[in-house]
């Protein structure tokens, strides 16, 4: 029966264990190639929005990432030892009684060549299986986000890598903000900043105009009371 990968489920326990400070162990699938059957650790969870191998799985001295379905939940009780069992002393055989050899009935053979007997009898070693190690895939850093926005009266832009803040929203001028525009080449954005800025630029006049007028008042009513000394 083909083993399966991790389910959803099965991901949120190994992280929670993780976050306890366990190490679970998994079995490698059929997906995995050469290295299905064979036991690891995972040591750690990466952000799944960046690979879908976020699943780092420690293998011998190597610590390689695999998708979900590269690995599943390894059985209880997989990998240990089995308890030594005590082997029982074998019955003490009585010793051979020497036999009278006659000389003369045996050949003698050099050492040399008794040696080289027994050693052509001897089977070869076999040469352990070389293991299989799936190549490491280099991780691709998160996404980057920069957001210029607009908003009661003011310019902002801010900066986001994946689910981290570079830089929190911060005040620039209306001058920065249509030279950022004008950078991205899309038809109606720069047109949209622009009333934005031609907008702005009314309400300004205007509010010049009634200070200026405010200001002529009080310029009049401050030569009248010079006046009267």
């Amino acid at each position: 029966m083909a083993v399966q990968g991790l389910s959803t489920d099965e991901v949120q326990q190994i992280r929670e264990s993780l976050a306890a400070g366990r190490k679970p162990r998994v079995v490698f699938t059929e997906a995995a190639g050469q290295m299905a059957g064979q036991l690891g650790q995972v040591v750690e969870l990466t952000d799944p929005a960046a690979s879908e191998e976020f699943v780092v799985v420690r293998f011998g001295r190597d610590e390689l990432p695999f998708s979900p379905a590269d690995v599943a939940v390894a059985p209880k009780g997989a990998g240990r030892r089995p308890a030594a069992v005590e082997a029982k002393p074998e019955p003490e055989q009585p010793p051979a009684v020497a036999e009278p050899e006659f000389v003369l009935d045996t050949p003698r053979v050099p050492a040399l060549r008794q040696e080289q007997q027994v050693r052509e009898q001897q089977p070869a070693e076999p040469k352990p299986a070389k293991r299989a190690v799936k190549a490491a895939k280099p991780k691709t850093p998160p996404g980057l986000t920069v957001t210029l926005a607009y908003g009661d009266g003011e310019w902002t832009v801010a900066a986001q890598q994946g689910a981290k803040a570079l830089a929190r929203p911060y005040v620039v001028k209306p001058a920065e903000a249509l030279r950022m525009v004008a950078l991205v080449d899309v038809p109606g954005v720069q047109e949209a900043v622009e009333q934005i800025l031609a907008a702005e630029r009314s309400e300004a006049e205007q509010q010049a105009e009634k200070l200026r007028a405010e200001l002529a008042e009080i310029e009049a009513r401050l030569a009248e009371l010079r006046e009267a000394r």
